[in-house]
């Protein structure tokens, strides 16, 4: 079980879905760690180093962090089928961009704030501290929700129109990562209750879509003891790291370093830098639950520095 795919995941989490497609859409045998949607996340942080945010993916003492990376490295690992076709990848990772980036936000923000009784009753004050901001109360929630449906409502024409000349994909005519992205954004509109169903009801083009994407399925997954996911990283080793391509200005390998999100959830992760690529950052740690592990990150949304520099 030490290079078996272990994903640590609650089942509400947009961005776990997105990671279950992609095992589904790979047909992948993966095993499955829910954790809690708030912290504090005990048998979590040992194995990144203090990353919280939602899902990781372990493979032995490797740990993967962020979307963008793990679906990387399962193409890596596994590239057919692929969903980083090189006709459409450019195309595909520009509207993966916008998806998360502009059209995940508000639809967050309208549907947490719309389904406050039916999510962790911590769940917004443990977002609110991720971002740096002070626990909101029911009144401020419901505030921007109202404040957010519109711009979450004015993006779904855009959805519609990217399939509306019968294309059966969003970048083209082959799954691509633009499709889970775009995906998981709409998903999170009925991924706890139906209350916001409506919002998608009169779009045809999507409807359709959507079920093809959930036909991708969750691959197969059998339920593992976060213990148990420990104890797999303290007797495995990290693979050996690839050949580095760092750019002049990157630390050298060997150097203690820090990385951390460069937008929200920005814990600290510190660890000896051991590879570095353009899309990818990795430390070497040392804990005293999961042994020495190797933590992953994407390069990009991500900070990258020394841990001497002032």
């Amino acid at each position: 079980m030490q290079r078996d795919l272990i994903l640590h995941h609650y089942d509400f989490s947009n961005y776990s879905e997105k990671v279950r497609l992609a095992l589904g859409y790979k047909r992948l045998a993966w095993h499955s760690v829910a954790i809690p949607p708030v912290a504090p996340k005990p048998e979590l942080t040992p194995l990144t180093g203090g990353y919280r945010r939602t899902p990781v993916l372990q493979v032995g003492a490797d740990i993967y962090c962020d979307t963008s990376l793990i679906l990387r490295e399962l193409e890596r690992r596994y590239p057919a089928p692929t969903l980083f076709p090189p006709a459409y990848a450019a195309v595909a990772e520009a509207i993966a961009w916008w998806a998360e980036n502009r059209l995940f936000r508000p639809i967050s923000l309208y549907v947490s704030g719309s389904n406050l009784e039916h999510l962790p009753p911590d769940l917004q004050a443990d977002r609110s501290l991720m971002r740096g901001l002070p626990p909101p109360d029911e009144a401020t929630v419901r505030r921007a929700a109202r404040r957010n449906a519109p711009l979450a409502r004015t993006q779904l024409p855009t959805v519609e129109a990217m399939l509306a000349d019968g294309r059966t994909w969003i970048a083209g005519p082959m799954p691509t990562i633009a499709d889970l992205a775009v995906y998981h954004a709409l998903w999170f509109f009925t991924a706890r209750t139906d209350l916001l169903a409506a919002e998608l009801a009169p779009f045809p083009c999507i409807h359709a879509w959507m079920a093809r994407v959930r036909a991708f399925g969750h691959g197969s997954s059998e339920p593992l003891a976060a213990a148990q996911a420990l104890r797999i990283a303290a007797d495995a080793e990290p693979e050996p790291p690839r050949a580095s391509m760092p750019f002049p200005e990157d630390p050298p390998l060997g150097s203690p370093v820090r990385m951390r999100a460069d937008d929200y959830g920005r814990d600290p992760v510190e660890g000896t830098l051991v590879f570095i690529d353009p899309h990818e950052v990795a430390l070497r740690r040392d804990d005293s639950q999961a042994g020495t592990v190797v933590v992953h990150f994407p390069r990009l949304g991500y900070d990258l520095r020394p841990l001497n520099a002032r």
